[in-house]
């Protein structure tokens, strides 16, 4: 669970608020967007030097994974109107990562975050190169870095609307990945997860995933289980 008694209570109320606000407040008077806005500007206002980044990363992460719900709404003077030619590309990728054991056992690697949920290691990519970029999100999440990106799982685009930008085109791409077995470490700033593991593909079925990435881990254990089948042979 998080450190709640490592959070500085005026970042911890405004948690509350902004948290409260995204998951059960009403989206057609308080768009998730603003919700997530306000937030920040009230830990700025009323909290430490570093309070609008934290509140930032842990409410943004949720939003993300939670599927960002009403990503095209927010306030009618902040969205710039732009043509889809013209919107600024935001590119995010992940990994679904594997290891084999000393015993021949398949194990993925997962982060969990704090609102329970198991999901995979992933990120905004801030160059080019996006198998490098996926490479360096999944080592800042698990601190893994020998990672061999094997088949593309898929990917999707989708516009949102920012608060900042206005309109932007949001590129998802997924990745099965192999690496070594080792331990797994969660980063310093942790952005929202509390835990991290590796799980055989029994486990996996047992485990609280977010809908949006249930199809790539699906597709994920069954290439995996295929391989171990067509190597008991």
């Amino acid at each position: 669970h998080w450190p709640l008694d490592k959070i500085a209570t005026v970042d911890r109320n405004i948690l509350r608020l902004g948290l409260f606000e995204l998951l059960f407040g009403d989206r057609s008077e308080v768009p998730p967007k603003v919700a997530i806005d306000e937030a920040i500007e009230l830990a700025k206002g009323f909290g430490g030097e570093s309070s609008g980044s934290f509140v930032n990363g842990v409410i943004g992460a949720v939003y993300e994974e939670i599927g960002e719900p009403g990503k095209d709404q927010t306030s009618d003077s902040k969205i710039k109107d732009i043509p889809y030619e013209e919107m600024p590309i935001e590119k995010l990728g992940g990994a679904v990562v594997y290891a084999e054991t000393d015993d021949g056992d398949i194990q993925l690697a997962l982060v969990h975050d704090v609102f329970g949920h198991w999901t995979l290691p992933k990120g905004h990519i801030d160059n080019d190169d996006m198998q490098a970029g996926i490479k360096d999100k999944v080592a800042e999440e698990t601190g893994l870095q020998k990672i061999d990106l094997e088949k593309n799982l898929g990917e999707n685009e989708y516009v949102a609307a920012d608060p900042d930008k206005g309109k932007i085109r949001k590129q998802v791409k997924y990745f099965l990945a192999e690496t070594e077995y080792q331990d797994l470490m969660l980063p310093e700033d942790k952005g929202g997860l509390d835990d991290i593991g590796w799980f055989s593909l029994p486990e996996i079925v047992e485990l609280n995933f977010y809908d949006d990435i249930m199809p790539i881990i699906t597709e994920s254990v069954e290439i995996l289980a295929d391989r171990l089948e067509d190597e008991s042979r």
